[in-house]
């Protein structure tokens, strides 16, 4: 049995959930351990612009912000389950990182 710490970050709530389900079910399919999904601190970026382009007239703001959710998966899983997880469709707005991890 490996270690494996996956990553996961998405703007899309709705999408890293789905991912993260579709991990669960594959792991416990192949009844492996699983610690998580681990949701970490969602990063908020804002941005502020002025609505008029020349500074003229008055002075009226708008705001936007996105937001980056990010979910945190332990596996303890053997080389098939990994080959499972690898061959997920992954969405291009979902970044995902696995890294394998020594055993204690």
């Amino acid at each position: 049995m490996q270690r494996a710490r996956i990553k996961i970050s998405c703007n899309k709530i709705n999408e890293l959930n789905e991912i993260c389900r579709s991990i669960a079910d594959i792991v416990e399919k192949t009844k492996a351990k699983i610690h998580g999904p681990i949701p970490l601190p969602t990063k908020r970026m804002k941005l502020t612009t002025r609505k008029s382009p020349d500074g003229e007239g008055k002075a009226s703001w708008e705001r936007y912000e996105m937001r980056i959710h990010k979910r945190l998966l332990d596996l303890d899983i053997d080389d098939r389950t990994l080959r499972l997880i690898m061959r997920i469709p992954i969405p291009d707005s979902v970044s995902i990182s696995i890294e394998l991890l020594e055993n204690k």
